[in-house]
């Protein structure tokens, strides 16, 4: 009995020690990056970093995500950022950020300034290797305005990653008035990255823009943001449900600016997203001329198509602005808004320009439905917003 009890205790003394061994070599880091909390920046080359909620990230410089290094961000964490443009978190081709939000604990990235303003940091910048127009069939590459990294390829399901429930605030620093950091700044993006439940408050550029690519999303906020809340270009595809986007603080231009690409209306592939659930807020459809110079719910130029469905527009001088010929070839079919409620003061529901400057009736874009709820309640709070986001008191 004896012996046999030693030898019980023995056994339990090697697992024990096989335990901790193991526990020890998992505690171990997997990247060389080093967290310094106070100085937050660099560049993550390597493995998995792995963030602490109870702790606050003071980000001074650009934090890079390289390919095949992973920044995974725990619901709850607060990262606050000083430096205009150096300040700024960019995912490379083939990095990854996992941001693990969640309703009652959201992820924020906002600015660390004791008085906080637009443009006080850059942004949220993801390259992926979906495909891009700049070069018509999908087949380029280019270089981002902004962080300088390479963006596009042929991989449409390509992953940057997962962002779930984050806030981001106060972005939106200038380099000049042609090259500036927008919230969210997709660069050929695939449709492997799961967007979700994400807001841009009170930057001074573009809420979210997409560069080409394929990501699809859901559940986006675009509050206050100094120029568009919502912007795409260069061939983007996605598939998209529930965006509400507002104009606030005396400043902005669209609610949505839309092209296929500036420098070639026909290139391939076309921009074609579909929107389902849509409120688009303004300043009214008599607001300053001088400091809303296009006073449009919805730009649409360039040759972009789109597919809309279940739309709110309140507060608009126009609703629905159409530009070039390769765009307005595609109204009522590859273009079009179907249940759409102009809630009030919209004083020109569509308007139509050709390329030649002259006058288009592209009336066929819109049909309306006075009981469209938009992203899910009129001009009000939608109920997958709250608990979360900020701002819809402004």
């Amino acid at each position: 009995m004896k012996k046999s009890i030693a030898k019980l205790f023995g056994l339990l003394a090697i697992t024990a020690l096989v335990s901790t061994s193991c526990s020890s070599d998992d505690d171990e880091p997997s990247s060389s990056f080093v967290v310094d909390p106070s100085n937050f920046q660099g560049t993550i080359a390597d493995g998995e970093v792995i963030l602490n909620s109870n702790t606050v990230y003071v980000l001074t410089g650009k934090l890079q995500i390289n390919d095949g290094a992973t920044l995974t961000i725990p619901a709850g964490t607060r990262i606050e950022a000083q430096g205009g443009t150096s300040a700024y978190i960019a995912v490379a081709q083939g990095g990854k950020i996992y941001i693990n939000g969640t309703a009652s604990n959201p992820v924020v990235m906002t600015s660390g300034l004791t008085t906080k303003n637009a443009g006080d940091w850059g942004g949220l910048v993801i390259c992926g290797k979906a495909p891009i127009n700049r070069v018509s069939g999908g087949t380029s590459t280019a270089q981002s305005e902004v962080a300088d990294l390479a963006y596009g390829g042929t991989v449409a399901n390509d992953s940057s990653g997962s962002i779930r429930y984050l806030v981001i605030e106060y972005c939106g620093a200038a380099f000049n008035s042609e090259k500036e950091f927008n919230g969210v700044s997709f660069f050929g993006v695939g449709n492997g990255t799961i967007v979700e439940n994400v807001e841009v408050y009170h930057g001074a550029d573009d809420g979210f823009e997409f560069f080409g690519g394929t990501v699809n999303t859901s559940n986006l906020i675009s509050i206050g943001n100094e120029d568009d809340q919502f912007d795409w270009t260069e061939g983007w595809v996605g598939t998209n449900t529930n965006w509400y986007g507002k104009l606030a603080f005396g400043k902005g231009n669209r609610g949505i600016e839309a092209d296929n690409f500036e420098f070639g209306f026909a290139n391939t592939p076309i921009s074609f997203p579909t929107i389902s659930n849509l409120t688009l807020i303004g300043p009214g459809s008599a607001a300053d001329a001088t400091t809303y110079l296009e006073n449009n719910g919805l730009k649409l130029r360039r040759g972009t198509k789109a597919q809309l469905t279940n739309v709110v527009l309140s507060s608009w001088k126009e609703g629905f602005n159409v530009e070039h010929d390769e765009t307005i070839a595609g109204v009522g079919t590859d273009l079009k808004a179907t249940n759409v409620n102009y809630i009030t003061d919209v004083a020109t529901k569509t308007k139509g320009k050709k390329t030649d400057g002259t006058s288009a009736d592209v009336s066929a874009i819109a049909t309306e439905l006075s009981t469209a709820t938009g992203a899910g309640n009129g001009v009000g709070t939608p109920s997958w917003a709250t608990g979360w986001s900020v701002g819809f008191s402004n």
